[in-house]
Formats: C-alpha cells, sequence, structure tokens
C-alpha cells in the first residue's frame, strides 16, 4: 500500500497512477449512472477549485457551506473545497445557529457564516452573497430554474475552466475541513481518520456505499479512495430498494465488480 495521502493533492496523485480506473460510480434510482476515472474525477475537482479560487478567492479559513445531498457533485465539490484549503460547512450545522467558537471552544471554529454557499435550492440562498447553484441532473448543461440576482451556474461555470490547478493557496493542515454539528475536524485529522479507515480495508477495495447523511457520506468515500480504492455510491433510494431485491443486488455488485458491500 502507498504512504496514506494527506491531502486531496496526494489524493489525487494516487488515483491518477492508473486514470483510466473507475474511482467514483453514481447509481440512483431514477436511472441515473455516472461513472468517473481517476483522470476524470481529477479533472472536475481541478476545474471547480479554479473555479473556488479565481471567483471566490477561496484558501484556507473560508467557509463554503455545501448544501447538497449526498451524490457524486457533492463528493467533487467537498474534494474542491478542500483542495485549496477551505472548510466545508454543513447544513445542518448552518441550522444549528453556532456561533464561532461555541461547538469546540476554538477561535478556529468556522461557526455559521459562510462566506459562499453551493447549493441545488437556489430560493432557500436567495439573500446569500456568494452563491453557486449546483444541477444534480447528470447531462445538464445549466441549472434549470431561475437563478437569484449574481448567483453562478456551475453546470456552465465549471466548464470553463482549466482542468490543471492553477496557482492554489497551501493548505494550511491545522485549519478547519470539515464543520457539522458534532464540531470541527481539521485537514490533518480528516486525512487521518481516511488513513486509518482505509488500512482496515482490502487493497484496492470496490465498495458499494449509500449516499445517506453528507458528512459521513463524505467521510466513507475519502476513506475508500485513500486506500487506493473505489466507490459505488448509491442514492437512499435505491439503496433502500437494494435491500429488498437480492437479485437485483447482487447482479449489481457483479456487473460493477463490488468487493466490499457495504449497504
Amino acid at each position: 500500500m502507498p504512504t496514506p495521502p494527506r491531502s486531496v493533492a496526494e489524493l489525487l496523485a494516487l488515483l491518477t497512477t492508473d486514470p483510466g480506473r473507475p474511482r467514483l460510480t453514481w447509481y440512483s434510482e431514477a436511472g441515473e449512472r455516472v461513472e468517473l476515472s481517476g483522470a476524470v474525477l481529477d479533472n472536475w475537482v481541478s476545474k471547480t477549485a479554479n473555479l473556488l479560487v479565481e471567483e471566490f478567492d477561496a484558501a484556507p479559513g473560508a467557509r463554503v457551506l455545501l448544501d447538497l445531498p449526498a451524490h457524486w457533485r457533492s463528493v467533487v465539490w467537498a474534494l474542491a473545497a478542500w483542495r485549496v484549503g477551505a472548510c466545508v460547512v454543513t447544513p445542518a450545522r448552518e441550522a444549528a445557529g453556532v456561533d464561532a467558537g461555541d461547538a469546540t471552544g476554538s477561535s478556529d471554529d468556522p461557526g455559521t457564516a459562510a462566506d459562499l454557499v453551493v447549493t441545488d435550492r437556489p430560493s432557500a440562498h436567495a439573500a446569500a452573497r456568494d452563491l453557486v447553484v449546483v444541477t444534480l441532473a447528470a447531462l445538464a448543461r445549466r441549472f434549470d430554474g431561475p437563478l437569484p440576482a449574481g448567483a453562478v451556474d456551475a453546470a456552465s461555470a465549471v466548464m470553463t475552466y482549466s482542468d490543471r490547478i492553477g496557482w492554489s493557496p497551501a493548505v494550511d493542515p491545522a485549519a478547519p475541513a470539515l464543520a457539522t454539528p458534532a464540531g470541527t475536524t481539521s485537514h490533518v485529522d480528516l486525512f487521518s481518520a481516511a488513513a486509518a479507515a482505509a488500512a482496515g480495508a482490502p487493497p484496492a477495495d470496490r465498495a458499494l456505499l449509500e449516499g445517506g447523511d453528507l458528512p459521513g457520506t463524505l467521510g466513507a468515500v475519502l476513506a475508500v479512495l485513500a486506500g487506493a480504492g473505489s466507490v459505488v455510491l448509491v442514492d437512499a433510494a435505491m439503496a433502500g430498494a437494494l435491500r429488498s431485491d437480492t437479485p437485483r443486488r447482487t447482479a449489481l455488485v457483479a456487473s460493477e465488480r463490488v468487493t466490499s458491500d457495504r449497504l
């Protein structure tokens, strides 16, 4: 097993040692299937990270409210935010009304004040100063609906950026990376936890995971990828259907060459 990655940059370098291998495969009960190889995942994260830096000056200390369900796009946005050293804030934390420093007693706690909102529900954040609207549809070239004034449509904007990282700020390992109602996790602790989880998994694991709560899903996906593995991520509706339909579940496991069924 290679040295566990300590950052998104190292993670993507690990995953692109075999660039054509599937790393993130998404299924929805509505019939979507999206597959990202190591190279394609690297491209998506790089484009999104470039947008974050060039449009919003994202850097260590910046707070990105990720108001998206567990989905392949939310994985990309989280990795991009971490790639530039920013902190992903979950909607549950935002709704909890935790003031800066209250949750952990640390002045580093990002609290609820988001510098940027990334969402598929623009009407819920119309007053946000900086807003990126994400469509969850696989092939959409733009968001299908009205956008608040000044909002960035991710479907069209991301594609205009380079698929290679340009200038980006150095990641501070001690800076906040993930803020949830349970507290705040630094970049170094985020990747240490992923490495510890990966250490107990089979080499090159291909894991079938349910897209449940966003922080839990991000942690589970990161752990598999940190072990040089790959993920088959299914939405909650499909996970429920698979649990009650053994032949369908068996067929999916076989067709996707899943080695670790975690539903």
